[in-house]
């Protein structure tokens, strides 16, 4: 099939190509009964716009780039089909980049994105010290927002979710129920949702038993980790493990169960994200519930803002507030 040009939606809707072009392009205003004419006859031509060339014109490609640490992470999709859609809704397609939690990989994705000419960079930063780098150099091309995580203050906006809320709701909840002895099995990497977390752990824990800020194994992000924990902290007989993202978590209960732990008559466990796979564990996972929604929202309305032409100014900080998902891993189910 050849491509329907514009000359000649222009002939059968009995128009210029000029006219034509205003109308298909939005460039300026044009009368109803015109518009109407011409897109029925665009439509009728099975017409589509070359992008390229719009591109060439206009100096926007309208693509977004998004470089993130792993996608193997079950959080991340999630956000990302988020960020997705509301890019869609403003009219901008997404380009997705995969640094497998390697700084060095990551500045060659972001370098990769910026030459495929990208209007704007969302970027999930691996680590808060090594990305910085990168990350300032693509500041200086193109609009910039961090997203979940950051590298420093004031390189470029960041939405992101308030960890230390969100872990503060899971000690508040684990006194209530009278747990005591807890402890906390984190990610040991240097990214911000890790550190931020394990921080706020071991702010907040003294509150319930003095020592439990010095209960702590930290190891990565995986199920994998989650199980080899539990080998290492039951000694210590807790009655609480606050796990700093669901996968650990799912992996903690997946090996307290092997040993015959009952879960949560003798160790409550929770986690930290609420991602889909947290309905197949068994008990029901409690966990703090990230608003992936509104930061998708809040990072595209903040990259539309910059786009449009306000570019100077400070850089923006957004946090948004948790919510705490009470399920069978923490309570008896009939509470729960």
């Amino acid at each position: 099939m050849t491509e329907v040009t514009l000359r000649e939606v222009a002939r059968a809707s009995g128009y210029s190509v000029a006219t034509v072009s205003r109308v298909l392009g939005g460039t300026r205003p044009v009368g109803p009964e015109i518009t109407r004419r011409v897109k029925e006859a665009a439509e009728s031509l099975g017409y589509r716009p070359n992008q390229v060339a719009r591109a060439l014109r206009s100096r926007s490609t309208g693509t977004v780039g998004l470089v993130l640490p792993q996608i193997t992470n079950p959080y991340f999709p999630s956000l990302v089909r988020e960020v997705e859609h509301a890019l869609h809704a403003e009219g901008r397609a997404l380009l997705l980049a995969d640094c497998d939690d390697d700084p060095a990989t990551e500045a060659a994705r972001i370098a990769a994105l910026l030459d495929r000419q990208v209007d704007a960079l969302l970027v999930i930063p691996v680590d808060q010290t090594q990305s910085r780098d990168a990350v300032s150099a693509a500041v200086a091309r193109v609009p910039l927002v961090l997203l979940d995580r950051g590298c420093g203050t004031g390189i470029a906006d960041l939405v992101a979710t308030d960890n230390a809320a969100g872990i503060a709701l899971v000690l508040e909840h684990l006194a209530a129920v009278g747990r005591r002895r807890v402890c906390f099995v984190g990610a040991g990497g240097c990214d911000t949702a890790a550190v931020e977390r394990l921080a706020a752990y071991e702010a907040g824990a003294g509150s319930l038993d003095p020592e439990a800020p010095g209960r702590v194994e930290l190891g990565d992000f995986s199920w994998e980790w989650g199980r080899a924990a539990v080998d290492r902290l039951l000694p210590s007989r807790p009655d609480a493990i606050v796990c700093a993202n669901d996968l650990i978590a799912v992996g903690a209960l997946q090996r307290l169960r092997q040993l015959g732990v009952d879960v949560p008559g003798e160790i409550s466990v929770t986690g930290f994200d609420d991602v889909p796979l947290v309905h197949l564990s068994d008990p029901a996972l409690t966990t703090v519930r990230q608003p992936v929604r509104e930061l998708a929202a809040e990072a595209a309305q903040l990259l539309g803002s910059r786009l449009a032409g306000q570019k100077d100014g400070p850089r923006r900080s957004v946090r948004l507030a948790p919510e705490l998902v009470v399920r069978s891993s923490s309570v008896p189910r009939a509470a729960a």
